[in-house]
Parts: C-alpha cells; structure tokens; sequence
C-alpha cells in the first residue's frame, strides 16, 4: 500500500488530544484504496478507563450548569461546522465516498441538528399536574442519564454523531464517543468544533478503534447508557450486553425499505425518487430504497424508465463534482454486496441493469459496484430479506395495492418505506396498514429532520426514538415532584 500524506490520528480525552497506542488504524479513501487519508493507533483500555473517569467527573458540573449556557456551546459549534462545511465535505467524500454535494450537505445538516438542540432552552423543561390534595402541586422534572456511550456507524460520519451527541450534551450528559474506524476524520473534526466552541475538558472523549473498544465502552461499569447505530446482529448483542449490567440502550438497527409504486402514481416523480432513494450514498442508508413493489399496469414502463436512468447515472470518484455516485465504503463491503448480486441471479432474479463487476479503468481500481436492479421471480431470494447495503434494488411485482403493501409489511425490519399515489384513499390505507417508524408519501424513502423522531419498527430499533423532542426519553429520566409547602404564612 502506498501511503501518502495523511492525517495523524488523535483522541480527545479529558479535553487533550493524545497519540493512541494500539493498533494501527488507517482510514483510505475507497475511490483510490491505496491513498491513505488518516493513520495513527487505536485508542487502549486505559484510555477508556481515563475517558469515562474524566467524562464522570465533568458530567456532574455540566448538568448544573444552565441549559442556556449548554447551548450556546452547541450553538458556537454549529457556527464553526457551517463555516469549514465545504473543507469537511470534501474529506468526507473522499473518506467515506458519498459524492462532494452529499458530503457537504451533511456537514451543514450537522451544524443544523446542533443549531436545532443549542435552542433547546427556549422549549419547555418539564410538565405540572393537578393534585387531588390541596396546596399542592405534582411536577415532573428531567434529569440527564449521565455517562452515555455513543457508537456510530460509518454512513453518516458527522450527522448521525451530532443528532445523537448534541442532544445527550444538552440535557447535561457527558459522552463518551466510538465513531466507526473507517471514518475517523470527520469525527475528529466534529469533536474539535464542541472543543473549541468551549465545551469543558471530559464532557465529550473521543475514542478511535475497532470493535473490540466498542465492547469495552459497552461493558463498562461506568457507562450509564448506550446509543448505537450500525448493523442488526450488533445492536442485539449491544442491547443484550446493556440490560445484563441493567442499563439503558437505544439501538438503530438494519431496514429493507420497499417503494410502493401504484398504477396511479406520477410515475416521472416516482422514477427520480425510487433513484434517489436506492442509489444516493451508493445505497449506504439505513434508511435507503432497497425493495421496489410495481402494480402490474405500470410495472414495464416504470422499469423502462428506471432502468435506462440508472445505466446513465455518472458513477466515479465521488469528490469530482459531475459524480452522481460513488464507490461502497471498503473492501469487505464491495466483496459482500457482490457476493449478494451474484447469489440473487443463482436464485433466479433477472438483472435489468447494472450487476457485473467493473474491470477497466479507475472503477476497476477502486470499491465500485455499478447501479443494479434485479427482478426476482419470488420473495425467496435472499435480496428480498437480507440487507446489502449497497446500490442493489430488488423489484417484485403485484397485481393490485393490497397485494403491494402485503409484499412491503414481508419483512422483519420496519424502517422506512415510500408510497408513490395520487389516490388520497390508497395513502391514508399505506399509513394505517404499513408498518415502518418512518412513511414517506410520493418521495423516496429516506431522509430525516432534527425536529421529528427518527427509528424504525418491528426489528429496526430497540428503545426511545431519535431527534426531536423524542431524544429527550433516551438522554433523560424523570422526576415526579409532589410539591407542598407549609401552612400559609399570616
């Protein structure tokens, strides 16, 4: 591997950036693996144990310090990520392999969630009740959880830390954070804007490793909570691992999200968003289309139109800004997203575009998957249950709407899902019968804002929803105050 120059590595413990001393970890830049964008080593046990001590210690100034104040803190933040969003978009595209558009634009949804929470002070802090008995009243108040461990996934390397870190920062939690090590220089910039918007030393660490310090962070008994996004099987055993030392996790796990497109859709709409959805982020969305429901009048021509889009979409290095899709994260997942193709048409699916490796040229030398739609003959294909996470789109067919939602609740997740209708009846059927935590009508299936819960149904999430005022049931507990005072004074 030819490395060039590159990013040193830090961590942020008790408000110092230290040099790990594990083992290397090196962030590359999956358009051109053999650029090194970042190396250095791996945060130890011993500096967990420093982390989470230091986080301890400043958790309990923090919550006293007023939410105002917390606030402005994440609002001096906000301000400095808007400020570097077009150098932070760049890195990202280059580190995790969105396109540069993409890439700037989370690093400014990143600076909004903050905006969003540094506000949170102006919105209401608790709730009073009548009492039955008199010269009383019943108050329920919050109070933050304390240490809690944030372990993020590569896919959104700066706005799904913020919509977790901001909101558990400004219910006065301190954070001890494990970002996915594929993805380390956003998370050292995003950690260095709290920092130098003045949050106090021990109030967020930064730890840069593999899966083994997620472990530990999760075991350890000075943790308080646990909030983790990132693949199924490792959410449960976060989950499980959590209840066993009794508590809290908020687990954000896989999807297979459908788009229902019915005979009455506006099918040019419903093309370009089936598009965004399954092929924006080169399909690395939780939340991404990767299941696609036709009612048989329109199926041809929607798969017509579909297809000859998505051979035409300008796929190469993500940091060119005429990219419209780049390459997959790393190695391991180019290998397993293929492997997915090639088992799909073993199964019988049939491939309408795309699904045959790059050979030549650059796509050849980097982690390129090509956009591919498959059509399966069944629901027995593996690509219609197991999520690829890639820019695969599995299409069935249905002979009318109810066949269609039938095909769009067959599944065990419940993240997300779209439905493309003009028929105002079919719409309201979609949002009574389809079971999902989040239902997009006529636009594609993923996306988020700050200020609605996000989290997925069925085996999709475990534990309170996030963003919007729903974090406050995750980052906090409650207190019911039975407030009384004394006889009155004459």
């Amino acid at each position: 591997m030819t490395a060039t120059t590159h990013a040193a590595l830090q961590h942020l413990v008790a408000g110092e950036w230290i040099t790990g001393s594990g083992t290397e970890v090196r962030s590359l830049n999956p358009a051109r693996p053999t650029t090194v964008l970042a190396a250095g080593a791996c945060a130890t046990d011993a500096d967990l144990d420093t982390a989470v001590a230091a986080a301890a210690a400043a958790q309990r100034t923090w919550a006293r310090t007023p939410i105002h104040q917390r606030g402005t803190v994440l609002l001096q933040a906000a301000t400095i990520v808007d400020r570097n969003a077009e150098a932070w978009g760049r890195d990202l595209a280059a580190e995790e392999g969105k396109t540069l558009a993409e890439g700037v634009g989370e690093v400014r949804r990143a600076a909004q969630i903050l905006r969003y929470y540094g506000n949170e002070g102006d919105r209401h802090a608790g709730d009073i009740y009548s009492s039955p008995r008199a010269g009383e009243q019943i108050l329920v108040t919050r109070k933050p959880v304390g240490v809690v461990a944030v372990i993020t996934p590569f896919n959104f390397p700066i706005a799904i830390p913020a919509w977790k870190i901001a909101p558990a920062l400004i219910y006065g939690n301190a954070v001890v954070w494990k970002p996915a090590s594929t993805v380390p220089l956003l998370a050292m910039h995003l950690a260095s804007a709290l920092h130098e918007a003045g949050l106090p030393p021990g109030v967020l660490n930064l730890l840069i490793g593999g899966s083994g310090l997620g472990d530990g962070i999760v075991g350890h008994a000075g943790v308080d909570a646990v909030t983790f996004t990132g693949s199924t099987g490792i959410g449960r055993r976060i989950a499980a691992a959590a209840a066993t030392r009794g508590v809290p996790a908020q687990c954000e796990m896989g999807g297979k999200n459908a788009a229902v497109v019915l005979d009455d859709a506006d099918l040019d709409l419903a093309v370009e968003q089936v598009m965004l959805g399954a092929f924006r982020s080169s399909g690395q969305k939780c939340t991404a289309t990767s299941r696609l429901i036709l009612t048989d009048g329109i199926a041809d021509r929607f798969l017509q139109q579909l297809t000859e889009r998505a051979a035409t979409l300008r796929v190469g290095d993500p940091t060119e800004g005429s990219t419209e899709m780049g390459p997959v994260v790393s190695e391991s997942a180019h290998t397993t997203i293929t492997c997915g193709i090639e088992t799909a048409t073993i199964q019988g699916a049939s491939v309408l575009t795309g699904g045959a490796r790059y050979t030549e040229g650059p796509l050849a030398d980097g982690y390129f998957i090509a956009p591919t739609v498959l059509e399966l003959p069944g629901t027995e294909a593996d690509l219609w249950t197991d999520e690829l996470f890639g820019p695969v789109l599995a299409v069935r067919r249905a002979a009318d709407a109810d066949e269609a939602f039938t095909l769009a609740n067959d599944s065990e997740f419940g993240l997300s899902a779209a439905v493309f209708t003009q028929d105002l009846t079919r719409a309201l059927e979609a949002v009574e019968h389809l079971d999902v935590g989040v239902l997009h009508i006529n636009s594609e299936s993923a996306g988020a804002d700050p200020h609605v819960p996000f989290g997925g149904a069925k085996k999709s999430g475990l534990g309170p929803k996030e963003q919007g005022s729903a974090a406050r049931e995750f980052f906090t507990h409650t207190t019911t105050v039975y407030l009384r005072g004394g006889a009155p004074s004459v």
